[in-house]
């Protein structure tokens, strides 16, 4: 015959939730100070970076969508009729 399961008393869970985060904060600190922060000038080229590649990719986007427009759209339009 098993055992049915008591949960524990509220006071034990809230002290164990309030450990748990205590634990876990303090490990992500730890691993925080591993990290390797990029200096300024190095967060500034990045960022130009990206913002110079995202603009590109939003051109090409816009040329592929006007052009299967063109082609897909307009042209069996006219094939149509």
């Amino acid at each position: 015959m098993e055992k049915a399961q008591v949960a524990p008393p509220a006071s034990n869970r809230i002290s164990g939730w309030v450990h748990r985060s205590g634990s876990f904060l303090t490990a992500v600190r730890e691993e925080l100070r591993k990290v390797t922060w990029p200096s300024r000038p190095e967060l500034v080229k990045a960022t130009r970076m990206i913002i110079v590649l995202s603009i590109l990719l939003g051109i090409t986007i816009g040329l592929m969508d006007w052009l299967l427009q063109v082609i897909l759209v307009d042209g069996v339009a006219r094939l149509a009729r």
